[in-house]
C-alpha cells in the first residue's frame, strides 16, 4: 500500500512539473522575450566639435538618453557641441552608463503585464488573508490557492516581476552601472509591506516559485497534511540561515564588486520561462524541485534574498500566528504538522523563530482552536507549560 502511495506522488510530482514547464514555455512565447539592453562600448568616441546628436549616432545612444543626460530642453540643443557642456570625458561615461541602464531597464518592461500582476497579486492575497483569519484554511483548498497562485503568477505572468528579483536586480544594476531603476524600489516596498501587514503573505502565497515548492511538498504528505509519504526533514534553522545569509553575502559581493549575478546562472524563478535555462540553470533547478519533496520550500530557506528580508521584517508583522495558551493543551499536534521547525519555535519561544509562510497548517490541526492569525502580540509561554507534558509524557 505505501509502494502505491509513493509511486503515486512522484507520477504527481512528474506530471505537474510537465504541465508547469510546458504551459510556460507557451506562454512565454505569447508574451514575447524581453527586448535586446542597449549598453555603451567600453570607450566612447568623443570629441568635443561632436554635435549632441553625432555622438549619438557614432556611440549608439538613444535620445532620451541624451536628453537626460545633456538636459536638453529643444530639438536645437542637439546641434550643440560636447564642448559646449564643459563636461570631463569620465564623468560623461559614467553619466552616459547609467542613464542607458535605466532607459534599457525600462524599455525590457511589459508595464501593461505588470499592472496586472500587481491587481491580481492584492486582490488573491487580499482573498487568501480573509480565508486563513477565519481559519478556513484547509487541506483540500489549500492546494488549490497554490495552484491558483502558480497558474496565475508563473505559467500566464511569467518569471518577473517576483519578490527575490527586486532585491536581486537591484544589486547586480548598481554594480554594473551605478544606477538605481526607481519601480523596482517601488516594488520591493509593496513586497516588504506585504511582509509587514502579514507575516510574508506575498512569499506564502503569492510568490510563484514559493508556492510551486509549497505544493510539490503537498503532494509528498498524507491526507491529513500532517505526514510525509516519503520522509521528510525539517532542516535545523541555524544551519539554512546560515547559509541564506552567506550566499545573500556572496551575492552582494559579486553584484557590487565584480558587477556579476550569480542568480542569473541558476535562478529557478526560469521554471516560468524554460526557453531562458542553460544547463547549470537545469541542474539546480532539478535540485530545487526534487528537493521541494523532501524539505520545506529548499529555495526560500537556504538561498532567497528577499526571504532573508522578509525574516527579519516579519518579527515585526502586524498580522502573525498566535497561541492562546489558556486553551492550549500542550499535545504538539500543530508543531508536529509544521512543515518547519517555526511553529515548535512560536509555540515554546524557547529558541529564534524560524521564516513562517502562514499556511495555517497550525491552525487546521489544533483540537482546541488555540491557534490563530491575529494583529495582538503574542503571549508569553506560562511557566511550565511544557515542562508539565514532557512529565506526563515520560510517566
Amino acid at each position: 500500500m505505501n509502494r502505491q502511495k509513493e509511486f503515486k506522488v512522484l507520477i504527481q510530482f512528474v506530471l505537474l512539473i510537465s504541465i508547469v514547464l510546458a504551459a510556460s514555455y507557451f506562454s512565454s512565447t505569447l508574451w514575447g522575450g524581453k527586448p535586446k539592453e542597449i549598453k555603451p562600448s567600453h570607450t566612447l568616441l568623443l570629441k568635443n566639435s561632436m554635435t549632441i546628436s553625432e555622438f549619438g549616432k557614432e556611440n549608439n545612444i538613444p535620445l532620451p538618453v541624451l536628453k537626460k543626460v545633456f538636459q536638453l530642453n529643444t530639438r536645437q540643443d542637439l546641434n550643440k557641441t560636447i564642448g559646449d557642456f564643459h563636461i570631463s570625458e569620465d564623468l560623461l561615461t559614467k553619466s552616459i552608463t547609467k542613464n542607458l541602464a535605466v532607459y534599457s531597464e525600462d524599455n525590457s518592461k511589459n508595464w501593461i503585464k505588470i499592472l496586472i500582476k500587481f491587481s491580481l497579486w492584492i486582490t488573491f492575497l487580499t482573498f487568501t488573508f480573509i480565508l486563513v483569519r477565519k481559519n478556513s484554511v484547509n487541506v483540500k483548498n489549500r492546494k488549490l490557492l497554490y495552484i491558483i497562485s502558480i497558474l496565475a503568477f508563473g505559467v500566464v505572468l511569467g518569471s518577473d516581476p517576483n519578490p527575490m528579483g527586486t532585491i536581486k536586480d537591484a544589486l547586480v544594476l548598481f554594480g554594473e552601472s551605478g544606477a538605481i531603476f526607481p519601480p523596482r524600489l517601488i516594488a520591493l516596498a509593496i513586497f516588504l509591506l506585504m511582509v509587514f501587514v502579514a507575516n510574508k503573505f506575498i512569499c506564502s502565497w503569492g510568490c510563484q516559485l514559493g508556492t510551486l515548492q509549497d505544493l510539490i511538498f503537498r503532494l509528498n504528505r498524507n491526507s491529513k497534511d500532517t505526514k510525509g509519504i516519503f520522509r521528510q526533514y525539517k532542516l535545523p534553522f541555524v544551519l539554512t540561515n546560515f547559509i541564506r545569509v552567506m550566499f545573500f553575502v556572496l551575492l552582494m559581493v559579486l553584484a557590487v564588486i565584480w558587477a556579476f549575478d550569480i542568480v542569473e546562472v541558476i535562478d529557478p524563478f526560469k521554471v516560468f520561462s524554460p526557453k531562458m535555462i542553460g544547463i547549470a540553470g537545469w541542474v539546480f533547478l532539478g535540485f530545487i524541485l526534487v528537493s521541494s519533496l523532501f524539505v520545506y520550500r529548499p529555495w526560500c530557506h537556504l538561498f532567497c534574498p528577499f526571504g532573508l528580508a522578509g525574516w527579519l521584517l516579519e518579527k515585526i508583522a502586524v498580522f502573525k500566528i498566535h497561541v492562546d495558551y489558556n486553551t492550549c493543551t500542550a499535545c504538539d499536534a500543530c508543531s508536529k504538522a509544521c512543515p518547519s521547525d517555526v511553529m515548535d519555535a512560536i509555540l515554546k519561544q524557547d529558541k529564534v523563530i524560524p521564516d513562517c509562510f502562514s499556511c495555517g497548517t497550525c491552525i487546521e490541526v489544533c483540537p482546541t482552536n488555540s491557534i490563530q492569525f491575529l494583529s495582538k502580540k503574542r503571549e508569553k509561554v506560562p511557566e511550565g507549560k511544557f515542562e508539565i507534558k514532557n512529565i506526563k509524557t515520560k510517566a
